[in-house]
């Protein structure tokens, strides 16, 4: 989104027409033919789409055999985490958060990389450095990382929480975004268009805080999207196999 308001995505190289496909397939595996096709749809020419699997299978993102290619499990991490925040797992919230603070003395800067990707996926935010925070209403287990670099703690804000909420997630900023997603989804009528777009709400997703509504805004647009982008995949999974399948 721009200063204006207005949506801007980013156009999807080969690598990322390939990534996106196959996440969102169970299992997530296409011949090459079915990929070069799809990178059809979006002008990219056959050569550049086989030059991107050579480079996906070089770079550990793809294994191939018998000339069809499928995630590795480094990216089917990522598309469980995808998935995830499509149907995130929630609890009802009596009002506790859970709150972590980094405990290790010396971290090289891979483990404090490592640290901010986890906390990332339990949709934690930092209040401060090393002090990371959020509601106790998601069901998640902790990565290795944060146990071993972090202390976790139950308790809660003397405080409004709405209003730690709010300090700590730009509520306001992910609405618009998720509203101008889920409007653009709707409209797009090419199935190129669906798909970039859709690609762009499946990442919008995974920033969602999933808070407990009475944190939330009013209208809160994140079943809304959700809802949208299943929409999409019904189709994508329908029209795929006529489109690709030859």
């Amino acid at each position: 989104m721009d200063d204006t308001g207005t949506l801007t995505l980013r156009p999807l190289t080969a690598r990322s027409v390939v990534l996106s496909t196959l996440l969102g397939l169970h299992p997530p595996q296409l011949p090459a033919r079915a990929l070069v096709r799809v990178g059809a749809l979006f002008g990219t020419a056959e050569g550049t789409i086989r030059v991107a699997l050579t480079r996906m299978v070089a770079a550990g993102d793809l294994e191939q055999s018998d000339g069809t290619y499928r995630l590795t499990d480094r990216l089917l991490a990522r598309q469980a985490r995808q998935d995830e925040s499509r149907a995130p797992r929630t609890r009802r919230w009596g009002g506790a958060w859970e709150i972590a603070i980094v405990t290790s003395d010396r971290r090289e800067a891979a483990e404090r990389a490592a640290l901010r990707q986890a906390m990332a996926t339990l949709r934690l935010a930092e209040l401060r450095e090393g002090t990371w925070m959020r509601p106790a209403n998601l069901v998640h287990p902790r990565p290795d990382v944060a146990a071993e670099q972090c202390g976790w703690f139950t308790g809660a804000p003397e405080g409004d929480p709405a209003e730690l909420a709010a300090r700590l997630w730009d509520l306001d900023g992910w609405a618009r975004q998720a509203r101008l997603l889920g409007a653009a989804l709707e409209d797009a009528e090419e199935p190129a268009d669906r798909f970039t777009v859709a690609a762009a709400a499946l990442r919008h997703l995974l920033a969602d805080p999933v808070l407990p509504d009475r944190l939330l805004p009013k209208d809160w647009p994140g079943t809304e999207l959700r809802r949208r982008y299943d929409a999409f995949e019904r189709d994508f999974r329908a029209w795929l196999p006529r489109y690709a399948g030859g």
